[in-house]
């Protein structure tokens, strides 16, 4: 059986990263929208996909506005949690293998070390209570379902940090980035890849149905074993100067700040690091270098910019 790919969410990182992928392996796949599929109001899939023939169900719809989702905590949870669990009794109810993304907003970010998918779980924001509640709805509902938390995400689409970075870039010479929330920046393209070949690997072995929570995020830049590939926003940021100078951008000067400087509405986990070795010991698949893939994504949008 070849594998059909029915993604939830059209719109987002994963979602689009996940459409560039499985086009260039030849995998059918079918993305449906908040028009065509709304998370919120979710009650059955839509007849469309059902006629599509999915062999999969990839989740990569979700609430993301972290600062928001204080204010609209309804809302977050209707999409996150309650419209997470039906879709997942929907690709139960078929049989479906699921792959549902989720986040390192689960964690509180005050283990001094990186954190393993045992380690407790603790939000300090709606958005990530209102995830940590998607997974324990995904995980009733379809006991065989992989759960993916990952972190720092980017990539050439949407809105996010490297684009955020590059776009003041070109109108101020000095940016300030906090300095003391340390995480592993990961592509959206690399999740991609992860989740295709874990795709693949399930429709290859139809019994395999161990479900379960996995970390998925860039790797060390040493490429040491088992290393998380951490680095604060500061030093995030200073790569991508690095990167984007080196292509012709104009230069930045990075002035770091602690996080009491730059007050958001949400709290945000200090650590967020993220070790992956049990993706990498049951699947085989270590994402590659942080380094190296944001390098790859900033050519792509300098690009597309001269373009």
């Amino acid at each position: 059986m070849s594998v059909r790919l029915l993604v939830i969410g059209r719109n987002g990182q994963v979602a689009r990263s996940l459409a560039e992928r499985a086009q260039a392996r030849g995998l059918p796949l079918l993305a449906l929208g908040r028009a065509d599929c709304d998370l919120a109001s979710f009650h059955d899939l839509p007849a469309q996909a059902d006629v599509f023939r999915p062999t999969i169900v990839i989740n990569a719809a979700a609430y993301t506005a972290v600062d928001d989702a204080e204010d609209n905590a309804e809302a977050a949870f209707a999409v996150n949690a309650r419209g997470a669990g039906r879709l997942a009794e929907a690709a139960a109810r078929r049989g479906l293998p699921l792959l549902h993304l989720s986040t390192d907003y689960v964690y509180d970010g005050t283990k001094p070390a990186p954190y393993v998918e045992s380690d407790p779980v603790n939000p300090i924001g709606v958005y990530g209570k209102s995830k940590l509640a998607g997974e324990e709805a995904v995980r009733t509902a379809h006991p065989g379902a992989l759960i993916f938390r990952t972190a720092w995400v980017y990539s050439p689409f949407g809105r996010n940090f490297v684009k955020t970075m590059l776009r003041l870039g070109r109108d101020r010479d000095c940016v300030s980035v906090v300095d003391d929330q340390y995480g592993s920046p990961t592509s959206a393209l690399d999740i991609a890849d992860a989740l295709l070949d874990v795709a693949q690997r399930l429709d290859r072995d139809r019994a395999d149905d161990r479900g379960g929570i996995y970390h998925l995020a860039g790797s060390d830049p040493q490429g040491a074993l088992n290393a998380t590939g951490a680095t604060s926003w500061y030093t995030f940021a200073q790569a991508i100067f690095e990167v984007a100078n080196s292509l012709g951008e104009p230069p930045v000067r990075v002035e770091p700040i602690p996080t009491r400087e730059f007050p958001t509405k949400a709290g945000r986990p200090a650590n967020s690091r993220l070790d992956c070795a049990k993706l990498e010991v049951d699947f085989g698949i270590r994402l590659p270098p942080w380094r190296d893939s944001v390098d790859q994504v900033i050519r792509r949008l300098i690009a597309e910019t001269v373009a």
